[in-house]
């Protein structure tokens, strides 16, 4: 996306949308417990119910897109088959079964005799989410908003233009078998709607992009509203020289191969030099029958890789099945490659060494490092969270996958009997600041 494109201000049509979905979420926020958890149930029910439509729909999206020639990444990214949309029905139901996120108490205070304060969670407000090719995003954010009592308006890419309007049109006709109104929900249709968005503070909470890196980057130079996001997922594995190969060949295979088009997939392998040979020895028959295309740097290139990987490739992010390789003299190195090329998103260490991996561990700053797993773990549904709205890579939180507990804030609550701050400084009352059971 060019940054020379001109943010239009919003249509009166646009504002009139966002101003109604901001009215609903007003009354989503207020929406209890079972409410909530009901519309779901509901959300799910109809997705199942109109599955048939939504595949057709993603069909038809789906031979568009190959006609124009996208990316097979974006092609992996943008097919919603049934199983797919039976995974996206049971994160659904997850996510309805989660731990409600709201009017949780954090903090409860006697400031003074009868004056008491609290904090507590409650809903961010309007979540506006642009993402590219990803139709079941649409599933992922709505339930997660409707669970965490936020409106939300979405923006999907032209390319699954017809999947997002089955799938919004379902959700919909979900939401009006239960308490919460349909239009909680909204769906963008056009690329100037999307960037008009970008204008809407006051009416939207949060922009939350989930696309390349040209999308995030040019979505946080050109808008107020704050913004949740990663812009790149360049993952590494590091394979130490205590490592057990067979153990470090299998996760490197699922990091990579599994779903090459995911932000979570590894785009560098680093190895340590006392363990390269041997460990390219096994590893490329093996990638190379699966289809990876391997680059190397020189001394990898002499263990068998037949291509160079340039200076380049170690800031690149694939999303494909190539993967650039490099050996590191130490621990210590690969952390410094990490440091320089890495997007803190996710990076593991294989290695049988419980001191290599705690300093690893410790080391890295990214959203998520591991230890003798797969970095493909990094993901809202496999953590637990029964979807999510996003990965974010800042260090503020929310970092890592996004669920529920990212998209609620707290509010202070204070109640007294008629207090006032006066008498605090004239020494006629004083304070305890005693703490209170939760």
């Amino acid at each position: 996306m060019n940054n020379s494109i001109q943010v239009p201000k919003p249509s009166s049509e646009l504002l009139e949308l966002a101003t109604n979905i901001r009215q609903k979420a007003m009354l989503l926020g207020q929406a209890d417990d079972r409410q909530r958890k009901d519309a779901l149930v509901a959300m799910a029910s109809a997705l199942k119910e109109n599955s048939e439509k939504i595949v057709d729909a993603n069909k038809q999206d789906l031979k568009k897109a190959h006609d124009e020639g996208l990316t097979s990444s974006l092609m992996a990214r943008l097919k919603l088959d049934a199983k797919k949309l039976i995974a996206s029905v049971e994160g659904v139901a997850q996510v309805g079964e989660l731990p409600d996120p709201l009017g949780l108490r954090q903090l409860h205070k006697e400031l003074s005799t009868g004056l008491v304060l609290e904090r507590v969670t409650v809903p961010l407000g309007v979540l506006g989410v642009i993402f590219e090719a990803r139709p079941d995003a649409v599933i992922q954010i709505a339930s997660l908003a409707i669970r965490s009592g936020n409106g939300a308006i979405l923006k999907g890419g032209s390319e699954a233009s017809l999947t997002n309007a089955a799938i919004m049109e379902t959700l919909q006709k979900g939401l009006a078998d239960s308490d919460i109104h349909p239009n909680s929900l909204g769906l963008l249709t056009t690329r100037q709607e999307s960037l008009a968005m970008l204008r809407l503070d006051g009416l939207v909470d949060l922009i939350i992009p989930r696309g390349s890196n040209e999308l995030v980057r040019f979505i946080q130079d050109n808008t107020r509203i704050p913004v949740l996001g990663h812009a790149d997922g360049i993952c590494h594995l590091y394979i130490d020289c205590d490592a057990d190969l067979d153990q470090a060949l299998k996760i490197a295979i699922d990091s990579k191969t599994q779903y090459p088009a995911a932000c979570n997939a590894i785009e560098t392998l680093l190895l340590h030099g006392d363990i390269a040979k041997s460990f390219l020895e096994k590893a490329i028959p093996v990638f190379e029958s699966l289809g990876v295309r391997l680059l190397g740097d020189s001394i990898s290139q002499s263990f068998g890789v037949s291509e160079p990987a340039d200076q380049k490739d170690w800031s690149k992010e694939y999303l494909d099945l190539v993967l650039s390789i490099k050996v590191v003299a130490n621990i210590d190195e690969s952390i410094e490659h990490i440091s320089e090329y890495g997007s803190r998103h996710t990076e593991a260490i294989v290695t049988n060494d419980q001191k290599a991996a705690d300093k690893f561990l410790r080391a890295v700053d990214s959203s998520g490092v591991y230890h003798n797993c797969s970095t493909r773990f990094a993901d809202g549904f496999r953590y637990g969270f029964g979807a999510e709205v996003g990965i974010s890579t800042q260090t503020l939180p929310p970092r890592g996958p996004v669920g529920l507990e990212g998209l609620v804030t707290y509010r202070y609550i204070l109640q007294g009997n008629g207090h006032i701050a006066g008498s605090f400084v004239s020494g006629e009352s004083s304070f305890t600041h005693k703490d209170l059971p939760l």
